[in-house]
Parts: C-alpha cells; structure tokens; sequence
C-alpha cells in the first residue's frame, strides 16, 4: 500500500510539472526587451544611478539656508520658595556664504559620479544585450543542427533499409551491412550530441533572461544578414569616442579633478550669517507668567590655521585617485582598440566564409532540382531524391552556420562600438 501511495505522489508530482512547463515564442527585440528589464545587474546598476541624484541634491542642500527649533519645559520644586515651571524655545537660521569652494565643487564632483555611474549602467546593458543576441542564435542554429542531425539519422536508416533488402537478395555483402550499422550508431550518437547541445544553448538563454529552467522558449526568425561596410579607422575613432568606459573614466577623471578642490576646500576660510531668537516664559503657582525674548544677528568668519596636516593628506589621495583613473582610460583605450579589431577581423572572416558556402548551396539546389526532374521521369529513386534534400539541407546549414558566425562577429563589433553606428 506504501509503494503504491509513493507512485501515485511520484506521478503526480511528474504531471504536475509538465503541466507548468511553459513555451513561449520570442523574437530577437522581444528577448533583449524581457532581458533588460529582469537584468538583476542592470536593475542594482540603476540603483546606483538614483543614488548618485540623491547625491547631488544632498550636496545642493548646502546652498540654502538652515532652520533649527528648540523648545524645553522644566520644573522646578523645592528650591525656591515657591515652586515654578519654564519653557524655553529658540529658533535659529544660518546661511553658508563663502566654504572656500566646497559646495560647489562637492555638487561638480557628483555631477561626475552620477556620469561615470550611468556609462557603467550603459556599459551594463550592452553586454546584457550582447549575451542575449549571441544565446539566441546559438539556440536558433542549435535547433536548426538538431533537425539536420534527425534528417541524417532518418536518412541512414532508410539506406540502411534498402541495404538489408539488397542483403537478403545477396546483391549486396555483410561487409556493406556491418559499415552502415557504424554509421548510424555515430549518426546516433551525433543527433543524441545535437539535442543535449540544444538543451545547453536554452538553459544559457534562460539564465541570461532570469526565466525559470522549465521554461522553454522558441525563437522566432532566421539567420540572415545585411552586409555593412565599416571603415576601419573611423569605426575605432567612433569606438573611442562612443564605449562606455571611456565615459565612465571621462566622469571618473573630472570627479577626482573635483575632489582635489573639495579637499582644498579645507584650509580655506568660512563665512556665514547666523540669526537666533529665544524666548523664556516663567510660570510660578499662584502668579501669573512672565516672558524674556531676545534675538541675535551676526556673521562668523572662520579660517582653520592648522589641523596636524590632514588637508595635505585627504590632496594627495585625491591627487592618487586622479593618477589611477587616467591610466585606467589609458588602459580603457588600447582594450577597446583591439576588441574592436579582433571583431573586424572577425566579420570580414565570416564575409569570406558566407561566399563559399553560398556558391556551394547554388550547387547542391541545382542538384537538387535535376533529382526533382529525375523523379519525376523515374530515372532517381525515392531514396536518391531523399539523398538530394539532404544534401541541400545540409549545404543550406552551413550557409547559416556562416551567417550566424557573421551574426555573433557583428554583435562583437558592435559592443566594441559602444552599440554601433
């Protein structure tokens, strides 16, 4: 009775997950759209970004004037001759009107940051993108393998089929049998190779996507490609100038220029304007109340002489922080030079590569239509014409398995042109 309660729980636990396995179609906007909007690092990277503006306006606060309220009741009992109460409140305002350059250059630094912050958000969404367009394609041509690999198998086994017919007429030897038989086992083990390698390239889609396992998704397109034409020297120049990182270092150099001045800042003098009110009530039992106010205006002017020399030294960390962010641009510069490079090569490789398997493709659909027109006339058996479609098949594959290394080159080229022209 145990076993049988343990098959009934097993089998509903199995159909239960078939039936929340979910396929959903997408197109290639479709998935990078549905990426970039559950893209964990892009949604904390953003977050950084609303920081850096919460930042801003804490450094703007000190433009305006401060007001602080102070109130304090009391009581009094035993001391003097008869008991009382007293309450105190003072109301201030003070208003910063010189801080050696502090405010606002504090407000430039995080103008900056808030700049470095959104190209590494930028920088962020681009390999998000990237991941997305090169799993995608993987997935789509993985498919497409597997197809081709279940036509070989199919056609295998009709040979095999027809062999064996041959055999038992003895037209045809073991020797020929046994070869075929190995074929199809590798045939096998290539379509059984094809569909795990399909499972891995939807798994890696999934994960870049922050979907669940389970769910399977169907890409929806092609493989095709519009040729583009990129100059070398203006695409490198357009790199330099577009790449996130070059921003990023760009906003890292003027905060730390900034950084220098707020740190500066420190042995400088300060002026500000200052007005408190006060006002004390007494109130003793058995008489009535009485009242004290007063208010006070002035000007501080404050200019520190010495703090053990912690202003040299918050400036020369500065001065090392600006050191360290021009050779990381430096070093940003010369990576982006040869991603750039390596990816141009890359599709002017996949050009070459699209041309040959095209001229092959023309062949294989002429063949295929004069086995059609055999066929027809009877001269080409159903067998030889299975043998001409599958020959286009797999010449038309390998057009697309070009394509799709044109497809992943430019993807390259363009993360290395900071989103392409």
């Amino acid at each position: 009775m145990k076993r049988l309660i343990c098959l009934i729980i097993f089998f509903a636990c199995f159909f239960c997950r078939i039936a929340l396995a979910e396929e959903i179609s997408l197109t290639i906007d479709e998935a990078i759209n549905m990426a970039l909007r559950d893209n964990r690092d892009i949604l904390l990277k953003a977050e950084d970004v609303n920081k850096s503006k919460a930042k801003i306006q804490e450094a703007k606060s000190s433009l305006y004037p401060s007001l602080t309220l102070t109130s304090a009741w009391s009581r009094n009992n035993g001391y003097y001759s008869k008991d009382f109460s007293s309450f105190n409140y003072q109301v201030g305002a003070k208003q910063y009107l010189y801080k050696g350059g502090e405010t606002v250059n504090t407000i430039k630094y995080n103008e900056h940051l808030l700049s470095a912050n959104q190209a590494i958000l930028d920088k962020t969404k681009l390999e998000a993108i990237l991941n997305v367009r090169k799993s995608f394609y993987t997935l789509l041509l993985s498919n497409q393998y597997t197809e081709v690999n279940k036509a070989i198998l199919k056609n295998t086994k009709s040979h095999l089929e027809y062999l064996d017919a041959r055999y038992q007429k003895g037209i045809a030897s073991e020797s020929e049998i046994l070869q075929v038989k190995s074929s199809l086992e590798s045939v096998k083990q290539a379509y059984e190779n094809s569909l795990n390698q399909g499972d891995s390239s939807q798994a890696l889609l999934n994960n870049y996507m922050y979907l669940d396992k389970d769910v399977k998704i169907i890409p929806e397109g092609e493989l095709s490609y519009t040729e583009e034409e990129i100059v070398f020297d203006q695409g490198l120049l357009y790199a330099l100038g577009k790449r996130p990182e070059i921003k990023q270092y760009d906003g890292q150099i003027k905060a730390s220029e900034k950084a220098i001045d707020v740190a500066k800042s420190d042995n400088r003098p300060s002026v500000y304007a200052s007005w408190d009110y006060y006002n004390r009530t007494h109130a003793a039992l058995g008489t009535g109340k009485n009242q004290n106010d007063n208010n006070i205006i002035g000007i501080t002017f404050s200019w520190p002489v010495f703090d053990g020399w912690a202003t040299k030294s918050k400036i020369e960390q500065a001065v090392v922080d600006l050191k360290e962010a021009r050779i990381l641009k430096e070093k940003a510069a010369s990576d982006i030079a040869l991603d750039f490079k390596n990816a141009y090569i890359g599709l002017k490789n996949a050009i070459v590569k699209i041309d040959a398997t095209e001229s092959d493709l023309k062949v294989y659909d002429y063949n295929l239509k004069s086995a059609r027109e055999k066929f027809k006339q009877g001269i080409v058996s159903s067998l030889g014409m299975d043998d001409a479609v599958l020959k286009q098949s797999i010449s038309r594959f390998n057009r697309d398995s070009a394509v799709y290394d044109y497809i992943i080159a430019k993807s390259d080229l363009d993360k290395a042109m900071g989103g392409g022209i």
